[in-house]
């Protein structure tokens, strides 16, 4: 297993380079006549497939956050047009690239792209220092964008959010961002999922279109622990946190919700190179 994992990692990380059977099974350290069918598998899912969900799921991101060109998108996914690189993604996502931009159909992407997903947290661990820091975290005012309901719609709150950081100039590289976590969404019903997105504002919010208001994280005692690596890996990152750091540190949580700080975050970054500070508010 240890060597099929090596392969899920090596597609992470040179997910713009050549990601060939003979690659792949190399990585493994395997015979190319048995890797395919060992790796479907052990995972669920075909190489050639992850692979291709992994690259298409970065191109999502990308069309529904960004501004790239659609071309410029297609050739990071390594197709060699356009209509191909169209073609893949409507038989994977159930819409062209131009549809998605316009208006992202997220039950879909997210169907599209749990195999991903399953491999990911039962078989990728994430980079994570497991090292907690006590520190001070300085009163913050921010803006606010309440996500409340499926969290597979996350992606409307946030597209609003990205509008209205550009309309006001709080590009990440200039505001903190965060996110507020008030449930999991493994265990919450989905009508009751709540997540605030938040950046670090200097004075107060003026009114808008996309309901996005003033607000503040209070300052405190935290512990901090930063994750490294994709969305994927929080629940293995929270869990640890809560059941083998909290229990033996003789400390105890304070009334505030476990709150996210990105530092980096995909797509600007590639996913294994996404850095997340954890912060559990303390007594």
């Amino acid at each position: 297993m240890a060597r099929f994992r090596r392969v899920l990692e090596h597609v992470e990380t040179h997910l713009d380079e050549d990601l060939t059977v003979d690659t792949l099974a190399g990585v493994a350290a395997y015979s190319k006549f048995h890797f395919l069918r060992q790796f479907a598998a052990l995972f669920g899912v075909g190489a050639h497939e992850f692979v291709q969900l992994v690259r298409l799921r970065r191109a999502a991101h990308e069309l529904a956050y960004r501004e790239r060109p659609v071309i410029e998108v297609a050739l990071d996914a390594r197709y060699e047009s356009p209509e191909a690189f169209a073609r893949a993604f409507k038989k994977t996502f159930g819409q062209t690239p131009t549809e998605l931009r316009k208006q992202p159909d997220w039950v879909a992407v997210d169907a599209a792209l749990r195999p991903i997903h399953e491999v990911r947290r039962q078989h990728m661990k994430p980079e994570t220092e497991l090292r907690v820091e006590i520190v001070a975290f300085p009163e913050t005012k921010v803006g606010v964008l309440e996500h409340r309901g499926d969290p597979r719609r996350i992606g409307d709150t946030i597209r609003a959010f990205i509008e209205w950081r550009r309309a006001n100039h709080l590009p990440p590289s200039t505001s903190a961002t965060f996110n507020l976590l008030y449930g999991d969404p493994a265990t919450t019903p989905p009508e009751e999922f709540r997540l605030d997105l938040c950046a670090a504002v200097k004075g107060d919010v003026a009114p808008n279109s996309q309901g996005v208001v003033t607000s503040t994280i209070p300052a405190g005692r935290c512990a901090r622990l930063r994750h490294v690596g994709s969305d994927d890996g929080f629940a293995a990152t929270f869990e640890w946190l809560y059941k083998e750091w909290l229990p033996t540190s003789g400390e105890e949580p304070r009334d505030f919700p476990l709150f996210l700080q990105r530092v980096k975050f995909f797509p600007d970054v590639p996913e294994h190179e996404a850095v997340t500070d954890v912060f559990l508010p303390l007594r």
